[in-house]
């Protein structure tokens, strides 16, 4: 019914950017909350940022000041702004978000994840 698909993952250099896009389509009717997941191999899945309806925005200690999470409401997109990157950023990407689907109904769904490799 909703789907969301990432896009902008790749291999980037040590002090570089990447801009990640997430796509929702389906049944929507407003984005509620947003964020971006990432995990590691060995670790959890960590909040990296997340963005409510109302623009107000949530970042994890290790990218802050470093990733600006994003969105276009008219567009259904949730963007995410990585600049200074390092090694340890290095993780698949997931894109996440609370649905509220024309029939009032809450959904959580999460896109199917973008690797970021960085390195030399």
């Amino acid at each position: 019914q909703v789907q969301l698909v990432e896009s902008g993952g790749g291999l980037v250099q040590p002090g570089g950017s990447l801009r990640l896009s997430c796509t929702a389509s389906g049944n929507i009717y407003y984005i509620n909350n947003a964020g971006w997941y990432r995990q590691a191999p060995g670790k959890e899945r960590e909040l990296v940022a997340s963005i409510n309806r109302g623009g107000s925005t949530n970042y994890g200690d290790s990218v802050k000041g470093r990733f600006t999470i994003s969105r276009d409401a008219a567009k259904n997109m949730v963007f995410l702004q990585m600049s200074r990157m390092n090694p340890e950023d290095t993780a698949v990407y997931y894109c996440n978000a609370e649905v509220v689907n024309s029939r009032g109904r809450y959904l959580d769904v999460w896109g199917q994840g973008t690797l970021v490799t960085v390195s030399s």
